[in-house]
């Protein structure tokens, strides 16, 4: 995506450092964070400086790879070994992550160069991936569609196109005329900060909406379809995606409103048999107490908006059931949310 005329994926490698684009700052402030060594890559992770299931996934590829070249001959299967402990417990849900260091991992211990490749690999692939999500998802919308769309799943969540959103930027090249309607994405607001930069960055009309309005304007009949990415998603078609999701998919299916769900191959864990077996990032209860922002003065500020001396649960996201989703948008093509449709994918 081109951000002030110059082209840029989210995130990428050169030599042994790391860039990406510093997500927090944003919209407010556009800045490329580098890390110079895989503990700092992790740090980006946990942090949320990148974020987002494909970028996650490119992040942990990458930082496998620069533990690669860190490592010494005399303890370089133990470094590694280590190396990936910490990156795969930088964040527990997105099951990107743990495919990307299991790759990089087994690779390098072939070699640093064969590392550094299969990183790359992972983020070329994303980028691949991704466009053909947005050509397939592009089929599903007609012109003139109203869609809503939760959390941030557009380029700044991949390393280049994006899940939900690529739909919509091919339509949108397509000559179709689509209005957008973001949920703000409590509490750190990914759709009013990250998704609205992406489109107004596109020049496509949008709307932002509050998380708790969405199945009041579907009540109205404002809503032709749901779009939304996903962090793991089950062997039977349980997904799980930023919290807020659920709530969506319950309201969309009460209205007759078509829920998709766009996601990577890499997206799925086989290993795991339903939403059950996911694990549920719990963050920090200062997220939901304190909102970060800027004043009139144009000064970056940190306000409390919660009752002073609460306490708040954090969850960072929530299972979808299968039953609930219309259909999942893969690279390999549009698929039924079971087992019979799911287990065809194994064998790619």
């Amino acid at each position: 995506m081109k951000v002030n005329q110059r082209y840029y994926h989210t995130i990428w490698m050169k030599g042994s450092k790391v860039h990406m684009i510093e997500q927090n700052l944003l919209p407010f402030e556009f800045k490329i964070f580098t890390s110079r060594n895989y503990k700092e890559t992790c740090h980006a992770i946990k942090t949320m400086i990148v974020r987002g299931a494909g970028a996650i996934g490119a992040a942990a590829g990458f930082a496998m790879a620069q533990a690669a070249l860190e490592a010494n001959a005399s303890n370089y299967k133990s470094y590694l070994q280590a190396a990936k402990n910490e990156i795969d417990a930088t964040r527990p849900t997105a099951r990107n992550l743990f495919a990307a260091t299991e790759k990089v991992y087994k690779a390098a211990l072939e070699g640093k160069e064969a590392a550094i490749t299969a990183a790359q690999q992972i983020a070329d692939k994303d980028k691949a991936d991704t466009k053909r999500i947005g050509e397939l998802g592009n089929t599903l919308i007609k012109d003139g569609y109203r869609i809503e769309t939760h959390c941030n799943a557009g380029w700044l969540a991949f390393v280049d196109h994006g899940t939900a959103l690529a739909p919509i930027y091919l339509a949108k090249e397509a000559g179709k005329k689509v209005f957008v309607y973001v949920d703000e994405t409590r509490p750190r607001s990914q759709g009013a900060r990250l998704t609205a930069w992406e489109l107004q960055n596109e020049e496509i009309p949008f709307a932002i909406i509050p998380d708790n309005a969405g199945a009041h304007l579907m009540s109205k009949g404002m809503i032709d379809m749901v779009i939304v990415g996903a962090d793991r998603i089950a062997r039977n078609g349980d997904t799980a995606n930023k919290i807020g999701t659920l709530e969506k998919a319950i309201a969309a299916k009460y209205y007759g409103i078509p829920f998709y769900v766009a996601a990577p191959l890499s997206t799925f864990d086989f290993e795991c048999l339903s939403g059950k077996d996911i694990i549920i990032e719990e963050r920090d209860q200062e997220e939901v107490l304190y909102q970060y922002g800027i004043s009139d003065d144009g000064k970056k500020t940190r306000i409390l908006v919660a009752c002073p001396n609460s306490t708040a649960i954090n969850p960072a996201f929530d299972v979808t059931p299968a039953e609930l989703i219309t259909g999942i948008i893969t690279e390999h093509g549009i698929i039924k949310p079971d087992f019979i449709e799911i287990e065809k994918l194994i064998s790619i």
